[in-house]
């Protein structure tokens, strides 16, 4: 029987793994066959996420992400240990909920710095020849807020969008290297995040998000499904594009 979504024989670096759409992610891609590099800040968790994944071969990595100019140094040591990566999955991210008003620039830029400038950072060095295997693959999870406004997240809105252009011109700048960049959008999804995001709303602003989900709200391991795709040969011809896991959301 033929496995279209196969990653045997693939190793794959999987941020913000211990929690959320990472860490799902990374548990889908282990029972594809792949081996995980799992990456994270939270010792504990990174572990037990990395102790559950189906196979073997697998690394917990714990770096801070935010640490930008480590981040080369921290790659080198990654293909020490793992050997050449045939797949990066920027998961990673942090949220600000804030109106323009009140907007604290020092967090506007912490927002830049983990969920936009770290994933130029690994991009970067991910596309060196020693890093990666040939027809590797490159997957940024972006969001809707990233294509669509979405008021009081105007800095998190910022860093997505941000995340889907710098896709775009990634994709064409390192298809002649053999290396593929997507971006996934998604819309709310039952994670730490959006509990969260829930904590802070009336019912009647929760009822409001939920309802502009035709689909209902995605669940961490529906992402996780489109990235497989993407990783896979199933996505050997798509780049440069940012694919919309969210409901039916930006359809309206």
């Amino acid at each position: 029987m033929i496995n279209p979504l196969q990653l045997e024989n693939k190793t794959i670096l999987v941020t913000g793994a211990s929690s959320g759409i990472g860490r799902a992610t990374a548990t889908l891609l282990s029972q594809l066959g792949a081996a995980i590099v799992a990456v994270g800040r939270n010792s504990a968790r990174l572990v037990e996420a990395k102790d559950s994944l189906a196979g073997s071969g697998h690394h917990a990595m714990v770096f801070d992400l935010g640490d930008l100019e480590a981040i080369p140094g921290w790659m080198a040591k990654v293909v020490d240990q793992a050997g050449p990566l045939d797949g990066l999955v920027h998961c990673a991210g942090i949220a600000s909920l804030a109106p323009i008003r009140v907007l604290n620039m020092a967090e506007v830029e912490q927002v830049m710095r983990i969920n936009y400038f770290s994933a130029v950072a690994l991009t970067k060095e991910f596309s060196r020849k020693r890093v990666h295997r040939k027809d590797g693959s490159i997957v940024l999870i972006s969001s809707v807020a990233g294509v669509v406004g979405v008021p009081g997240r105007t800095a998190y809105s910022a860093s997505k969008g941000a995340l889907a252009a710098f896709a775009r011109s990634a994709a064409l700048e390192l298809a002649g290297g053999s290396l593929r960049v997507n971006c996934i959008a998604p819309a709310y999804v039952r994670t730490e995040l959006y509990e969260a995001t829930r904590a802070s709303l009336t019912d009647e602003q929760l009822n409001a998000l939920v309802a502009a989900q035709p689909l209902g709200l995605g669940e961490p391991l529906d992402v996780a499904h489109a990235v497989a795709f993407l990783l896979a040969p199933t996505g050997r011809c798509i780049t440069g594009s940012v694919l919309a896991v969210d409901g039916g959301y930006t359809a309206q």
